[in-house]
């Protein structure tokens, strides 16, 4: 997926998990980017319930219909992704009783790995002549 935009990326991460997400109650989709590429993703559903050792029948989840936009809201809110190329992107989602509605929420995080830059000069790439001993 290198060299892919990555609203593309996740255009094809939720037409992936389409036949999942449909009929889905609640849960949350979550997507690793590293370099601004997806490297890892899935869905976390909700806990399946019972009551005195018998499953419960699963409520009305999301509809095709809903899971299309669902992926088209996931893929408008990367425009609020700005100057970060490596965290994880989460959309908690949930249909509400009756499946009439759904909901959903965006939670971006970057993080980068401190290894790969702190011994090196800002801008140049390469390795530091500093000393960093003093860090506890």
């Amino acid at each position: 997926m290198e060299g892919m935009p990555l609203a593309r990326q996740v255009d094809m991460v939720f037409r992936k998990l389409e036949e999942e997400l449909t009929d889905a109650v609640a849960g949350t989709v979550s997507i690793c980017i590293r370099n601004n590429s997806i490297g890892k993703f899935g869905v976390r559903h909700n806990p399946i319930e019972s009551r005195d050792g018998h499953l419960e029948e699963a409520a009305k989840g999301m509809s095709a219909a809903q899971v299309r936009a669902f992926r088209q809201m996931a893929i408008d809110a990367l425009k609020l992704k700005r100057n970060w190329t490596h965290g994880e992107i989460v959309y908690d989602f949930s249909v509400r009783s009756g499946g009439s509605g759904w909901s959903a929420s965006v939670q971006y995080e970057s993080n980068y790995n401190s290894s790969s830059w702190i011994y090196r000069n800002p801008g140049t790439g390469e390795a530091s002549h500093r000393s960093y001993r003093g860090f506890k």
